[in-house]
């Protein structure tokens, strides 16, 4: 593979691939890149950069139902893909978007497809199932949409009469059982999972769907989140709500690591410790939590679900994203609980109000629980995905993007050993070279400011999400490195590969290409944190059947081979790498 190195204008250096092999792919250490800025005072003193795009190429097709390919087909190798890299890379995601002349509203409504990339000896084939969910087998059945979704709001059988149409809203909406956020693992099988109390065992070989699992005929909760987290030996960690005649609680669950029984799927699941709201009938909404090597710990955001609201979304012909909102006016709070007693801290970590889907990781070291997270000041984008905004085209794609909050990695430095005798109003971040605040300002309160874990050459990028780590070696430890998509669109545009140590990236960017998160993949025998590559799946809403699997080197962010792939695929959430035996 042809390289140049060229020396730019600020001094960095730029890698160029090969023009004819990967044309307009490049990997670079932080290039500038042209903008058009607006500038904002911040809190801290310093402006903060937003940059305005225009021109934005549209991404429907991106957001377009697809067929699916169920049995594996060949794909076309450029560059080389490591012998090393052995086992099946599979992601998830939104596939179908309507059902005869009913169509979903929010991007998170699409019915659940699995995707499978079968790497082995060089070589790579590409598989996708719809999961077989009841929802995609009763809206298939009756080729309308027949059940409710997160934005969108199934309509009455137009073959009952009146008064049973009108009796059907005073129904309960059940829950739907569309798992099309990322693959799971527990007792080391393979789930697919949402955020109700349904998840899907499936076949992680031919993404054949096996089993409905409910979350609340083990415990008592109504859902858990898509994210959880492992220990090393296998312990699962999750969130989930439960709901009340006393309103909601958050809870921690955890889940064994081994099966006693082979037919096993959540058997032994517990509630570690429940939370009480700070408001009951509005509790916060939740995407994830964080894990140290001794904490969960729970993000109580200003994003809140109005249960009175969504209680009564069918009766008032309202989809359920209805009952959420953002209020600005409250702070953000972090809880803390010790994964071995259970206990709740009785200190409260505050911040200015904040939103958060995804954290990075977390890990104590000195007497700090150090946070990062991917955030940003403004919760309200999660009613901005509607598929109709993701469609638009010219100005209006651009205004809606320009609307668009982004999100930005931070660091909160949470001290762990409060009790009374600790003084307050003055910061106790020992951490010599952090710039992140924790002021004590009451009995239980502590008070924190974050610190930036990059420069001001992020929002060039336009900052970044769907952070990914070396979650094998550096989930809840000190770590130097993380992964994510740089959003200059609705959708990632770009891979970064971001450096903590000096908050320097590299960037992998091709000129109309989307990836999608990027997962690393240890090498054997790794010695580094950085030794393995980068999976990613590259879309482009330009050409047809222009698909391709991406594989990076993680250490020099260069590109090594990429598998194309002759089907059209939509724009995902999240995957996985599951090696073989």
């Amino acid at each position: 593979m042809a390289l140049q190195r060229a020396a730019l204008t600020d001094g960095s250096f730029m890698v160029q691939q090969d023009a004819d092999l990967y044309p307009s792919a490049i990997t670079t250490d932080m290039s500038p890149l042209k903008r058009s800025d607006d500038t904002k005072p911040a809190e801290n003193g310093k402006e903060c950069v937003t940059t305005v795009l225009k021109g934005l190429e549209t991404i429907a097709p991106l957001v377009s139902s697809v067929e699916e390919t169920p049995e594996p087909i060949s794909t076309e190798v450029q560059g080389t893909i490591p012998s090393w890299i052995n086992g099946n890379f599979l992601r998830n995601g939104p596939g179908k978007f309507e059902f005869g002349n009913s169509h979903y509203n929010h991007w998170f409504d699409g019915m659940a497809m699995l995707h499978q990339f079968k790497i082995e000896n060089c070589k790579v084939t590409y598989m996708s199932r719809f999961l077989h969910s009841d929802a995609y087998k009763k809206n298939s059945e009756r080729d309308r949409i027949v059940m409710s979704e997160f934005g969108t709001l199934a309509m009455p059988d137009p073959c009952k009469n009146f008064f049973q149409r009108f009796l059907s809203r005073f129904q309960m909406m059940q829950p739907t059982d569309n798992a099309s956020v990322s693959f799971v693992k527990y007792k080391g099988d393979y789930y697919v999972s949402t955020e109700t109390n349904f998840i899907h065992k499936v076949n992680p070989e031919n993404l054949e769907t096996l089993e409905k699992v409910d979350w609340s005929k083990f415990i008592a909760v109504n859902g858990a989140t898509a994210h959880p987290h492992y220990d090393p030996d296998g312990t699962s960690y999750n969130m989930g709500n439960s709901y009340g005649s006393k309103g909601a609680l958050y809870n921690i669950i955890i889940v064994p690591p081994e099966k006693t029984d082979a037919k096993e799927t959540l058997q032994g699941a517990k509630v570690l410790c429940s939370i009480v709201p700070a408001n009951k009938s509005h509790p916060s909404y939740y995407h994830s939590f964080a894990m140290s090597e001794n904490y969960v710990v729970f993000i109580e955001q200003p994003i809140k679900m109005d249960l009175l609201k969504i209680v009564t979304c069918k009766l008032r012909g309202k989809a359920l994203n209805e009952g959420i909102y953002w209020d600005p006016n409250q702070e953000t709070v972090f809880h803390l609980v010790h994964k071995r007693t259970g206990e709740v801290s009785s200190v409260k970590y505050h911040t200015k109000a904040m939103s958060t889907f995804h954290q990075i990781n977390a890990f104590e070291e000195d007497g700090l629980l150090m946070l990062d997270l991917c955030c940003s000041d403004d919760g309200k984008n999660i009613n901005n995905f509607l598929i109709q905004n993701l469609r638009k085209a010219g100005d209006a794609l651009d205004e809606v993007y320009n609307t668009t909050s982004r999100a930005f990695p931070r660091r909160f430095v949470l001290p762990l050993n409060v009790t009374s005798e600790t003084p307050t109003d003055q910061n106790l971040n020992t951490r010599p070279s952090s710039t992140a605040t924790c002021v004590k300002t009451s009995k239980d309160k502590v008070f924190c400011h974050h610190e930036d874990l990059h420069g001001d050459d992020l929002h060039e990028y336009g900052g970044l999400e769907f952070p990914q780590i070396n979650y094998g070696r550096c989930n809840t430890q000190p770590y130097r490195y993380f992964y994510g998509c740089g959003f200059r669109h609705l959708v990632g545009d770009s891979l970064l590969k971001m450096d903590l140590k000096d908050k320097t990236f590299k960037v992998w960017h091709q000129e109309g290409f989307y990836p999608s998160e990027p997962v690393f993949v240890p090498s054997p025998d790794a010695a580094e944190e950085d030794d393995g590559v980068i999976l990613s799946v590259v879309l482009t809403p330009s050409q047809d059947k222009g698909t391709f699997l991406l594989v990076l080197n993680a250490k020099t962010f260069e590109e090594l081979g990429r598998a194309n792939v002759p089907v059209n695929m939509p724009y995902g959430f999240h995957g996985t790498f599951n090696a073989s035996a």
